[in-house]
Formats: C-alpha cells, structure tokens, sequence
C-alpha cells in the first residue's frame, strides 16, 4: 500500500514540475508586432485576416458532437443485450432514443437544421 501511495506521490510531484517547466520554456520574452501580423508573401494583407465566422456553421458541428457522443453512448447497450433482461434493454435503449429524437425535434423547430436562412 506504501508502494503505491508514493508512486501517486511521485507522478504528481513529476508531472507537476513538468507542466511548470513546460510554461516557463514556452512564455514568449518579447512581443513583435511584425511577427504578430498576418503574411502574405511580403506584402501587406487585402484583407481583414479576421473574416467573420458563420455561427450557422458553428450550431451544426455542435449539434455533430453532441449526437456523436450519444452514439458512441449507444454502442455499449450491444453488449449489454448478452447479460441484461430483454425487457429492461428495449425499455432502456427506447428511452435513450426517445430522448435523442426529443433533442433532434427541438435542434429542427428552432431552425438549427435550417443551413439558408
């Protein structure tokens, strides 16, 4: 039990003095502005380098995600089939995808779903 505890211990301790390392190293010492600017083969920018973001674009890699994660949510109810009662699985996965379509009816009445507005 001593063994582990002071292994804990000395990953923490090693760890730690390698985040801080880590931070003291990668601090610039100085700020350039001409390092700072955008580059565009020695010429100055036509543009902003800052071109505004479509939010609509935003609300669909979000929605991406977040339905991937709940499948990947999903997967393991597979192996569960093996070991749990038929009627406690269907009733489970039918309430997790009842959620899941609850989630994707409100993300398609708000227009979220809609890509042209």
């Amino acid at each position: 039990m001593f063994i582990m505890i002071l292994s804990a211990f000395l990953i923490i301790i090693i760890s730690s003095a390698m985040m801080m390392i880590s931070s003291i190293l990668s601090k610039k010492s100085f700020i350039d502005r001409e390092k700072s600017s955008p580059f565009e083969c020695g010429f100055d920018p036509k543009s902003s380098p800052r071109l505004p973001f479509s939010l609509q674009f935003f609300l669909i890699a979000m929605i991406f995600l977040i339905f991937d994660v709940e499948i990947t949510l999903l997967v393991p109810l597979i192996s569960i089939l093996k070991i749990s009662k038929i009627f406690w699985f269907w009733g489970i996965a039918s309430f997790f995808m009842f959620i899941l379509l609850i989630g994707l009816y409100h993300e398609w009445n708000q227009g979220a779903l809609e890509w042209v507005s």
